[in-house]
């Protein structure tokens, strides 16, 4: 099993991301505070988009006060701030689609650092369905390779648990799972002895493209500029793990 997992061409965003702790932090905790308030339970055992957001964070290393706090705001504890969902789409160099997520209290102002994101790094903002059609939501749960059981028993472990599948990104495994299930997959997993790293939703390009390594820079840069906003909170890009991409990517 094999295949295109955001863990495996986002490493070093995520390394990145920890040079930014406070920024990150923040993001992951207005994650936590609006799953709490929609889902209508502060207890994530009622709330799955809760828990699944719990997870997320715990794989950030958000602090469990933090995440406590995060919750204690979506009923009441000092943030009066109503986020929505939005999402961007556009075109960075080499043609690769760019599918932003972002949560905002106000959209003219995230729609301006989008768009600006775009601009500065030579991409274009596209309208809405401009390439959405080019992915597809999944759940991913991640397993480290150093403390998993080996393949076959991890991959019978998959199946028993009602994952769709299992891909090696070098230091992790990925199952990925239908939507509704990850969370399921996750528990089931964790109550097989398999211990999990992380679980959370993604975007995945149902058509990688290739493209050289200087287009992956310049891809970079318009992420890099995109993530700079404290409203956006994911970025996926469509371009395949080929080894030029995994290069320039360990370059960065």
């Amino acid at each position: 099993m094999s295949g295109h997992s955001k863990w495996a061409t986002t490493k070093h965003r995520k390394g990145a991301q920890d040079a930014k702790r406070s920024k990150l932090f923040s993001k992951l905790s207005r994650i936590v505070t609006v799953a709490a308030k929609t889902g209508g339970d502060p207890k994530p055992e009622n709330n799955a988009s809760l828990a699944a957001a719990i997870a997320k964070a715990k794989s950030y290393s958000l602090p469990k006060d933090k995440i406590d706090t995060a919750i204690k705001k979506a009923f009441g504890g000092g943030d009066s701030a109503n986020y929505e969902d939005v999402t961007y789409e556009g075109y960075g160099s080499g043609g690769v689609a760019i599918y932003v997520e972002a949560l905002t209290d106000n959209r003219n102002r995230t729609a301006a650092d989008v768009r600006a994101a775009f601009t500065r790094a030579g991409g274009s903002l596209g309208a809405t369905g401009s390439v959405a059609f080019q992915f597809e939501r999944k759940g991913e749960v991640v397993v480290e390779k150093t403390a998993a059981p080996d393949e076959e028993e991890l991959l019978l472990a998959v199946m028993e648990a009602g994952g769709d599948d299992l891909e090696d990104t070098g230091e992790d495994w990925v199952v990925v799972t239908a939507p509704a299930e990850v969370m399921n997959v996750k528990t089931a997993l964790e109550a097989a002895g398999v211990e999990v790293k992380g679980a959370e939703l993604t975007m995945r390009a149902t058509t990688p493209v290739e493209v050289m390594p200087e287009t992956v820079k310049k891809v970079l840069r318009l992420i890099d500029n995109l993530e700079d906003s404290d409203d956006v909170q994911e970025v996926f890009h469509n371009m395949a793990m080929t080894d030029e991409v995994a290069a320039a990517l360990e370059e960065d």
